[in-house]
């Protein structure tokens, strides 16, 4: 191997290392170390679990041609075929970079976030809600759930097209006060950028482990070397390559450009070298250069919550950000834990999350 390439390899794993947002086998409870898991026995959804394609006007004519009805992961609880009369709350869940909805409501039984609600419902501990989650996957590991010509405006798919879809199909309380919105790590980021913008269709907000809180420093190239992303010259080829993912989700999201194709952005580095306009615009898209604009908004939100583990490397943007929240007078709680990036996710939902919501948003 040339020490250039050499240097690309260190530069690529040096970067994912850095975004690591969370991934399917980061979700749920990581097993002790030196330890196997032993398989678990199949689980029984007393609930039901339905997956759905859910049209959205929003991504419609994406320029990475993306699908504009993504699939959608949807739990009903199981009052929900016997008392035809009531009507529940919806709380919206956001994954992680380079998850998907199965990564929570799949068939491994490690990651059944339908399992944690069939508990919890039954124990009577939590009133029972409807959960959702969209699957925002794509060629470069995930849509970062922004509004972007190249990626799709997720923003509003999430709140306008998806909401309106529940809301027709199901029997949801079709207000604000029925409506929860959740992520974890890059779902984090969206839930507090479209939170900020949507108080008008949401009521409480919970961010797990948030990343890309404060994109406001790029990096160049590590030893001057072009990064990954560089060397990437189609969406095709940029699939499954996690050193140069990272960059270019950001990029499609953060810096779209329509006259650059295939690739349709921007990069923040050329040569090795920082492009500063480029690097304004991920700072533009950080929340914590947010949230100043946003401040009246956040402020009508019956609850905000936020979470990261001790040992994730996320911690210190996400207590900047915390900073900030408290700076503008932004009710919040904020709650830390042991752990990293990827593990007690599963936990935390169930802990935490799920009931957060039940306090929080309305009932009928």
């Amino acid at each position: 191997m040339t020490r250039s390439r050499a240097l690309q390899l260190a530069s690529a794993c040096g970067l994912f290392a850095a975004l690591v947002f969370g991934g399917p086998g980061l979700v749920g409870q990581e097993s002790p170390v030196g330890q196997t898991a032993a398989p678990a026995p199949p689980v029984e959804v007393k609930g039901k679990l339905e997956r759905v394609k859910v049209h959205g006007k929003s991504l419609v004519g994406n320029l990475m041609k993306e699908s504009d009805s993504p699939d959608v992961s949807i739990y009903l609880p199981p009052t929900y075929s016997t008392d035809r009369t009531r009507r529940y709350p919806v709380v919206y869940l956001l994954h992680g970079y380079t998850s998907t909805d199965l990564s929570y409501f799949g068939s491994n039984p490690q990651r059944l976030l339908h399992a944690s609600a069939d508990r919890l419902f039954a124990a009577g501990t939590v009133r029972d809600m409807i959960l959702v989650m969209p699957n925002c996957m794509n060629a470069y590991g995930g849509c970062m759930y922004a509004s972007s010509p190249t990626t799709g405006d997720w923003e509003s798919y999430v709140a306008e097209d998806l909401v309106a879809y529940m809301d027709k199909n199901y029997r949801t309380i079709a207000t604000r006060d029925g409506r929860g919105l959740a992520g974890h790590s890059m779902g984090g980021f969206g839930t507090l950028r479209i939170g900020m913008k949507r108080p008008d269709v949401f009521a409480a907000l919970y961010a797990l482990s948030s990343c890309c809180l404060n994109e406001g420093n790029v990096r160049p190239g590590r030893g001057g070397q072009p990064s990954a992303a560089e060397t990437i010259k189609s969406p095709e080829e940029a699939r499954g390559n996690r050193g140069a993912q990272g960059t270019l989700a950001r990029a499609a999201a953060w810096a779209p450009n329509p006259d650059n194709p295939p690739l349709f952005l921007d990069l923040p580095t050329k040569n090795g070298e920082v492009v500063a306009d480029v690097a304004v615009r991920f700072a533009a898209n950080s929340p914590v250069a947010m949230l100043d604009q946003y401040v009246p908004n956040l402020k009508k939100y019956k609850a905000i919550a936020l979470d990261i583990g001790l040992q994730d490397s996320l911690l210190a943007s996400n207590q900047l950000m915390i900073a900030r929240l408290k700076r503008f007078g932004v009710p919040h709680t904020f709650e830390t834990y042991e752990g990293d990036h990827g593990s007690k996710v599963l936990q935390r939902l169930e802990e935490k999350v799920l009931p957060f919501f039940a306090q929080h948003l309305a009932v009928k």
